[in-house]
C-alpha cells in the first residue's frame, strides 16, 4: 500500500496560502516523493477564500484530488467553518489561534499555534506566518524534512530566504511540541 498524505492549506487571500502549498510540494519533491499541488482562491486578491492542496506519495499519484485531508492548516475563521469537519479522524489540524477563535468540535488532533502573532512579535513580519505554518505542519505530521523545506525556500525566495528560514524553524519547533 502506498504512503499517501493529503494536505489542505486554507485561509484568505494575502496570507500566502498558495505559496505555502508550493513550498510544501517543492520540499516533498526534494525528498524524492511524488507530488500533486493544486490551488484555488476567490476573485478578490486579498480577503477572499484561499486554498492550496498537496498530495504527497511514495508511488505514482493516480487521482490528483484531495478527498479527505489527513493534514489541515486553518489560517482564518472562514477556513475553520468550511474545512474543519473534513479532516480524517486520525489526522492533524494546525490552527492559527491568532486568526481562528472558534473551532467546530472535531475528532482529530489539533495543534494550536499563534502563528500570526508569533510572526509579528518574533520574526517582525506577519507575512512569514504562512512559512511558520508549513514548518509546524511538516514537523507535527512528519510530512517533509526541514532540510528540504529550507532548500525550497532558498530556491523560490532567494532574496528573502533568511527571514523565511527563521520563520520555518520557529514553526518547526512549535510543531514538535
Amino acid at each position: 500500500m502506498s504512503n499517501r498524505a493529503e494536505i489542505r492549506l486554507s485561509g484568505t487571500g494575502g496570507q500566502g496560502i498558495i505559496l505555502g502549498g508550493i513550498l510544501l510540494a517543492e520540499g516533498a519533491i526534494l525528498d524524492g516523493k511524488e507530488v500533486v499541488q493544486t490551488q484555488s482562491y476567490g476573485p478578490e486578491a486579498r480577503g477572499g477564500a484561499s486554498k492550496a492542496e498537496v498530495i504527497i506519495s511514495d508511488r505514482e499519484i493516480l487521482y490528483p484530488k484531495v478527498v479527505t485531508p489527513k493534514y489541515l492548516l486553518l489560517m482564518s475563521q472562514e477556513a475553520a467553518r468550511l474545512y474543519a469537519k473534513s479532516v480524517a479522524k486520525d489526522g492533524l489540524i494546525i490552527m492559527d489561534e491568532t486568526t481562528v477563535t472558534e473551532l467546530p468540535e472535531v475528532e482529530t488532533r489539533v495543534v494550536r499555534v499563534p502563528l500570526t502573532r508569533l510572526a509579528r512579535e518574533t520574526i517582525g513580519n506577519e507575512m512569514t506566518a504562512n512559512i511558520m505554518a508549513i514548518g509546524a505542519l511538516a514537523a507535527a505530521g512528519g510530512i517533509v524534512t526541514k532540510e528540504s523545506l529550507e532548500e525550497a525556500i532558498r530556491m523560490r525566495l532567494a532574496r528573502i530566504a533568511a527571514i523565511n528560514i527563521e520563520a520555518l524553524r520557529l514553526g518547526w519547533e512549535w510543531g514538535l511540541r
